[in-house]
């Protein structure tokens, strides 16, 4: 058996399978148990792992931490998900840039570009889709995005 067939076999997926990228938002519905969105969130999570690997990247561990006081807390909090961590692709800050370029035009009012948009143009790059509860921001900025959400 060759390297590639042993490594799907022991990762449990397919290598070639799509990855999705998880939304914080989602991560913190799992952590903090929150009572209207956990269940969906968790179910979501477990879909999604089974059909892929779920990935985060330094943006949305960031959004995390404001929840903790440690970064050991938020470790051990995040222990028990099966994440992988990927670096934000420099192709997706230009992307993200394009993004909130419209969002300013539209009169959005914030003077930087949100995570959202460096979340989401990560997500179209790498070829992934998206596991999120804001499906209609994603989508009015990114609308050739794989989006796993709420139904709207």
């Amino acid at each position: 058996m060759g390297d590639l067939a042993v490594n799907e076999a022991v990762a449990g997926y397919s290598l070639r399978a799509p990855a999705t990228l998880v939304d914080s938002c989602v991560l913190i519905d799992v952590l903090a148990d929150d009572a209207q969105w956990a269940g969906w969130s968790l179910d979501r999570l477990e879909q999604q792992a089974a059909a892929g690997p779920l990935v985060i990247n330094p943006l949305i561990l960031a959004e995390l931490a404001a929840r903790y006081e440690r970064a050991a807390d938020l470790e051990t909090a995040l222990a028990g998900l099966p994440l992988l961590r990927e670096p934000l692709p420099w192709d997706a800050a230009f992307l993200a840039g394009q993004a909130f370029r419209v969002y300013r035009l539209a009169a959005g009012v914030k003077t930087s570009p949100m995570p959202d948009f460096y979340i989401g143009a990560h997500a179209l790059v790498r070829g992934m889709r998206l596991l999120t509860r804001d499906v209609r921001r994603y989508r009015s900025y990114f609308p050739k995005l794989d989006i796993v959400g709420p139904a709207a």
